[in-house]
């Protein structure tokens, strides 16, 4: 990740009330700035057009025209002319499946790593980690592989919360005995090295290629073979994540 010339947000999503909207929404244009059109890659969900539509109609795009990548004769052709790239989130598997029937990996990373902001939310921040392998979603499809776009050095758990599931039933709280958030990166550390941010909902990460930057919301920080480490926003976490990097 030592480039200087890197600028990626990934945020974790969760953008569902006017505040964090707001937030969301000033995250991106101090991100891309005087940029007029975003190239936005819509394959973690089936309804291209419909997503494009929404975070147009929900102020998620902060004013910029979306260009669904869908909409394009040669998307190989329309990640090279980006001005920005923006993948949304959805099923992690879906996207990463697609990103690599249509051999559109190696063209973003070569774009991201020659300076051309990334936006990356929930799955769209997945896929910017080493793999998808700390991805929340259900297997509906087989990606070629796990190993994603690798344009930062650690993996990314969004949506994270902390404790124990509990299902409502009427007015009743009944307590749901399946694996906590932990736990599950407790196992993928039983595996991997990588280390983990567990990303609360609303929360961004800003990374500069030198520099991880977090926002808008708590993280907790997953190394193998240590105690989580909860973090606040405005923290720079960058002295967490080198320390087990491979």
């Amino acid at each position: 990740m030592k480039n200087d010339r890197m600028r990626i947000l990934l945020g974790s999503g969760g953008y569902r009330t006017e505040e964090r909207v707001r937030n969301f929404r000033a995250r991106l244009t101090a991100h891309l700035g005087s940029i007029r059109r975003v190239l936005f890659v819509p394959y973690a969900l089936s309804d291209h057009d419909g997503y494009v539509k929404i975070l147009t109609e929900r102020g998620l795009n902060a004013d910029y025209e979306l260009v669904g990548i869908h909409r394009c004769p040669d998307p190989r052709t329309a990640i090279r002319e980006a001005e920005a790239i923006y993948v949304g989130g959805g099923n992690t598997f879906r996207l990463l499946h697609t990103l690599y029937e249509l051999n559109l990996l190696d063209p973003i990373c070569e774009r991201v790593r020659a300076g051309v902001p990334y936006v990356g939310v929930s799955a769209g921040s997945n896929v910017a980690c080493p793999t998808m392998m700390t991805t929340n979603d259900m297997p509906i499809v087989q990606p070629k592989s796990f190993a994603a776009l690798g344009l930062v050095p650690f993996q990314i758990n969004a949506h994270y919360y902390i404790g124990q599931n509990w299902v409502k039933h009427g007015d009743a709280l009944t307590e749901h005995f399946g694996e906590t958030r932990d736990d599950r990166l407790r196992e993928f550390h039983e595996m991997n090295r990588t280390p983990v941010v567990g990303l609360y909902e609303a929360g961004v990460l800003l990374c500069d290629g030198t520099n991880v930057t977090l926002h808008d919301a708590p993280a907790c920080i997953f190394r193998k073979g240590e105690p989580p480490i909860d973090v606040t926003p405005g923290t720079e976490l960058s002295r967490y994540l080198d320390k087990l990097e491979n």
